[in-house]
């Protein structure tokens, strides 16, 4: 039977075709997936057995009698939730409960984002959020990061350039809390500073706090959102990292006239029901005796990464030890070019995630990939790292040995 051809009626600008899944690779460090063990099974289970009994027929209707903002008392858990731990001040209807972050990035860019526009993000960012402006044809100018996150002065410097030009960048796009990928927080003072110089030039700040909850000591500075004193910031942020990231569950924060826009792009009837019932009912009484549970299980698994990558790959790894978080941003020497390697790796069982995919600038991060400890297990991290040590010294001659190499201490 001969087939139909699709081809000639596809639309112009489609991404690359997703490859056929075949199965996670055997040491699996890429994606944001996380530690199954620490998952809270039992009082998930617990949840949606209660809430089913209580409210399920109201599954009978789009929005659960909550409305297009989502379910009530997951939006009140979490305008009590922000208020207790980035010092937001918001109502519940001041949230907008997502399909994941991932619909959270649609529909602000769906509301702020035509072809052509500019933006401001760190230069190491989001693979999710680079992709996106990739593909709606925006300009996404690169800030570039140190230790403590966005450098505030290039952020100045890129902000009047623009303005030189006559350009007013649409957003300033940043993960200031655990940052994805290099695990910075960025300090009280330059948060202060970045509101100001979005206040001076009349530019917003698009902050994604989807990592947030994953500090290992538990202490944060104060969300952007909340120092703002007028209203120029979007807050997003997800469930996926504190609880579980199949619930694709996420939300913004915004005010009203913002979120009005948005709902009128957002085109689901609504993001799915049974996850929000079942996450409001078990976050309400357990989330902050979950969560420092969660952080020292990934804590020991971040441990075990980089006294691996000591071990095998002494100072051929570079990276500072993140301050939360589930990633780990790693640079290898020069001469290796982590795309290619990503090949090689996979083809050993290892899957990795190379740099160029997650930065503005393809030549800084050509030698750097991104490890996601969470997911596997110990002895998992342990032989994947062994064999990702092999890999390299085969494909790239590094590292010279491949264990007992002393480190030199990091700056």
């Amino acid at each position: 039977m001969t087939s139909f051809d699709f081809a000639p009626l596809l639309a112009a600008g489609l991404p690359v075709p997703a490859p056929r899944w075949t199965g996670r690779a055997r040491y699996h460090f890429i994606g944001g997936n996380n530690d199954a063990d620490c998952l809270p099974l039992d009082g998930l289970v617990a949840a949606a057995t209660a809430v089913l009994a209580r409210e399920g027929r109201t599954l009978a209707t789009y929005g659960l009698d909550s409305g297009p903002l989502g379910y009530r008392p997951l939006r009140e858990f979490l305008a009590a939730k922000l208020k207790r731990t980035a010092g937001i001040a918001c109502t519940a209807d001041e949230i907008l409960i997502t399909s994941g972050s991932l619909q959270a990035l649609d529909l602000v860019n769906g509301i702020f984002l035509a072809r052509g526009d500019t933006v401001l993000i760190e230069q190491e960012s989001y693979e999710g959020s680079l992709k996106r402006l990739a593909r709606l044809g925006v300009n996404a100018v690169g800030i570039p990061l140190d230790r403590d996150g966005m450098r505030i002065d290039a952020v100045a410097a890129a902000l009047a350039d623009l303005e030189r030009r006559g350009i007013r960048a649409k957003y300033i796009y940043t993960i200031p809390t655990v940052q994805n990928p290099t695990g910075t927080i960025l300090p009280e003072e330059r948060r202060r500073a970045l509101l100001q110089l979005s206040e001076q030039h009349g530019v917003p700040i698009f902050e994604d706090d989807c990592y947030a909850d994953l500090i290992w000591d538990g202490v944060r500075p104060p969300a952007l959102y909340a120092m703002s004193k007028t209203g120029g910031v979007i807050h997003i942020g997800s469930f996926s990292k504190s609880i579980a990231p199949a619930l694709r569950v996420g939300y913004i924060v915004a005010p009203w006239e913002m979120l009005a826009r948005m709902l009128a792009l957002k085109t689901d009837a609504g993001s799915g029901a049974l996850e929000q019932m079942v996450l409001a009912e078990f976050c309400a009484p357990h989330f902050t005796e979950h969560v420092p549970k969660l952080a020292r299980g990934l804590r020991a698994k971040l441990e075990t990464l980089m006294a691996s990558l000591d071990e095998h790959f002494g100072t051929a790894a570079e990276f500072d030890d993140p301050k939360g978080g589930i990633f780990l941003w790693v640079k290898l020497p020069d001469v290796v070019d982590t795309p290619k390697l990503a090949q090689a790796a996979l083809a050993a069982g290892i899957a990795i995630n190379p740099g160029p995919d997650w930065s503005t600038n393809r030549a800084y991060s050509r030698s750097r990939l991104r490890l996601c400890f969470a997911h596997p297990s110990h002895e998992a991290i342990r032989e994947g790292v062994a064999t990702l040590a092999e890999v390299c010294r085969r494909e790239f001659g590094v590292p010279e040995r491949s264990a007992n190499v002393e480190r030199r201490a990091r700056a």
